[in-house]
């Protein structure tokens, strides 16, 4: 019973595009289901307000993430996540920890000062387990060979995250 809450999918509710966010984040009370499924990353999770959780296991296609194919996450001009304060995605190994890569690099976000915004000021991000080429890389997060997790961490967000508005981009597996 307890290994399908272990999975982001059955974690939460629907996020938009394949993603899940936390119910209850901080705040249980007695929605012991959830508290257990948080349990996998999250003990210490913020409050709702202080903190926007949101995470998927699967690509826009529903299929389980996994390093041997190369993804994309795009999102639109002015799209980046609402925030007064800083926002990361984060990748997770299965076991839900860092995966140990050469750039040392496990998440990517606000405090990146070196990425590269596309010509119509979109920003795309790329996972997998081999480089999309030196110039991307500085957008890249080194994934394992097997399947991951991604991870959207949202502090102080304006309150079009705080209640759903805000709708984070599709995964989208390339070929």
């Amino acid at each position: 019973m307890i290994a399908p809450f272990l999975q982001w999918r059955y974690n939460g509710r629907a996020a938009g595009n394949g993603w899940n966010s936390p119910v209850n984040n901080a705040e249980w009370g007695t929605d012991y289901l959830n508290r257990t499924g948080t349990a996998k990353s999250n003990m210490y999770d913020n409050r709702p307000e202080e903190t926007k959780y949101i995470y998927t296991d699967d690509d826009s296609e529903g299929q389980a993430l996994d390093g041997r194919n190369a993804y994309a996450i795009t999102f639109a001009k002015g799209e980046t996540p609402p925030v007064k304060g800083f926002w990361s995605l984060t990748l997770y190994n299965e076991e839900h920890f860092f995966h140990p890569n050469a750039l040392g690099r496990y998440s990517l976000g606000t405090k990146n000062k070196t990425l590269k915004y596309n010509a119509d000021g979109s920003l795309t991000l790329y996972a997998g387990a081999k480089s999309p080429g030196a110039d991307k890389e500085s957008n890249w997060l080194p994934a394992p060979d097997g399947h991951f997790s991604l991870y959207i961490r949202a502090y102080w967000g304006d309150e079009a995250i705080l209640n759903g508005q805000w709708k984070p981009p599709a995964v989208a597996r390339l070929q």
